[in-house]
């Protein structure tokens, strides 16, 4: 039992991965870049799609969440998700 439980585990932490940030060619891109920034530094994103909106401090304001695919590089994917405008996190996959 406890070697299954060990193996859902490490294969649901390799399929899928978090990350600071992500190199394009000579640039380096990281959480908290502005949306320009990214896209001047690794060019248009293969995909790009607006996953919807959420609720700011306080409940004043609407952001808007967007995810933009990179990829695949090397076999890995990378999947930036930005809430107002800012790169909130890098995550990576391998391309299957």
């Amino acid at each position: 039992m406890k070697k299954t439980l060990w193996f859902l585990l490490l294969a649901a932490w390799s399929a899928a991965s978090q990350a600071e940030s992500m190199r394009c060619g000579s640039a380096l891109v990281s959480v908290g870049d502005r949306a320009f920034e990214v896209e001047e530094r690794c060019g248009p994103p293969k995909y790009r799609d607006v996953l919807g909106y959420s609720l700011g401090e306080y409940d004043r304001r609407e952001f808007r969440i967007e995810e933009w695919v990179y990829g695949p590089s090397n076999g890995m994917l990378y999947i930036l998700t930005f809430e107002a405008n800012r790169l909130r996190t890098i995550e990576t996959r391998r391309n299957q």
